[in-house]
């Protein structure tokens, strides 16, 4: 779990750098969006309006990744066992798991790191992989970040960090939970973490 928690870390400081004239359109969709989530992150009247940060950065996040291919990719071949129902509500509260768990990791560890880009392959027309350089306390960390053409629009659909997958950790967790339980129990298991995090926030906001 602390792989992930810093592979995720990691991605959302990717949100830091960019490289000016890059003619690959991944690259170029990507630049707005994650410039603003920088400008707020290190904006000062956010200091005390952590809710109002969390919920804007969320805001862009959400745009830039493909929860539902995300979703789709850690379950894997046990996506199949999933109901048309049961499927949008673990979408739901999977997406949901991600943003409770990370984005207050997020807020609390951007110290301006730097982030270089370090190449990019476009696969085909509709897949892309860029590479980048998280520089971090002098420390150079690897990062790649998978993207997909969907509505006309370049998604992040993975990420891996020095070898390490976001969406195979998670396949990996939910392989085994689906081996002795059914896509309702898992379901349900994501909805309880989602309810004690928000019971957690609610404490530390009294």
């Amino acid at each position: 779990m602390k792989k992930i928690i810093y592979i995720i870390t990691a991605v959302f400081f990717c949100m830091a750098g960019f490289v000016h004239g890059a003619e690959h359109q991944p690259l170029d969709e990507l630049k707005v969006p994650m410039e603003k989530a920088i400008s707020i992150l290190k904006d000062p009247q956010y200091q005390k309006q952590k809710e109002a940060q969390r919920e804007k950065i969320w805001e862009i996040v959400n745009q830039t990744f493909d929860f539902k291919a995300i979703s789709m990719r850690t379950l894997a071949k046990n996506w199949k066992l999933f109901s048309d129902k049961q499927k949008e509500e673990f979408t739901s509260v999977f997406t949901e798991l991600l943003k409770n768990t990370y984005i207050d990791k997020i807020q609390g560890e951007f110290h301006n790191e730097e982030i270089i880009f370090t190449g990019q392959d476009i696969i085909s027309s509709t897949k892309a992989r860029v590479n980048t350089k998280i520089l971090r306390e002098k420390i150079e960390i690897p990062m790649d970040y998978s993207m997909s053409l969907s509505n006309d629009k370049w998604m992040i659909y993975d990420v891996n960090i020095e070898g390490v997958s976001l969406v195979k950790n998670y396949r990996n967790q939910f392989k085994e939970i689906l081996a002795k339980e059914t896509p309702a129990q898992l379901i349900q298991r994501l909805k309880e973490k989602n309810e004690k995090h928000e019971q957690d926030r609610i404490k530390e906001q009294d």
